[in-house]
């Protein structure tokens, strides 16, 4: 995410992308934001229980988890983000209860979704494919310098 007047970092994985989407919606100094595997929903009913340990043990417990479990919903944020954002997913992302970025790609007015198919969580195992078009983006976005190439699937 990149901030006028505020110090720049291009891309927020996980459940950073939830933040940083939600950020982005409620800061107008926002010129440009990515995601990387970022969560657009949570359903706790649903997710793998190794999930909601770690999300237990990060929240200080488990009704601090589910609560913030229930806040994950970028549904009425989305349309909100003026910024154009970059949301990247792995196709073998696949976690129960956790709702990819796309919804989110679609519902932002300047929103792009690139989809990896062969990547996985935060897409370590595809890094090429995704790092220098998310790159590409945020120099575009903060200097209308053209970049390699637009991703494949983009919308």
């Amino acid at each position: 995410m990149a901030v006028v007047g505020m110090p720049k970092r291009w891309a927020n994985r996980c459940r950073n992308g939830y933040y940083a989407a939600r950020t982005a919606a409620l800061e107008p100094r926002v010129a440009a934001v990515a995601t990387v595997s970022g969560p657009f929903r949570l359903d706790w009913s649903v997710l793998p229980r190794p999930v909601r340990d770690i999300m237990t043990e990060r929240a200080g417990g488990a009704d601090a988890a589910r609560a913030f479990a229930r806040r994950v919903d970028l549904t009425d944020l989305a349309p909100r983000i003026t910024a154009p954002l970059l949301v990247v997913d792995g196709g073998r992302d696949v976690i129960p209860g956790v709702t990819n970025g796309e919804p989110l790609a679609r519902l932002a007015p300047h929103g792009t979704r690139l989809s990896v198919p062969h990547g996985d969580h935060l897409l370590g195992n595809a890094r090429g494919d995704w790092l220098f078009p998310l790159a590409d983006h945020v120099a575009h976005t903060l200097t209308g310098a053209a970049g390699r190439a637009a991703p494949d699937n983009a919308p």
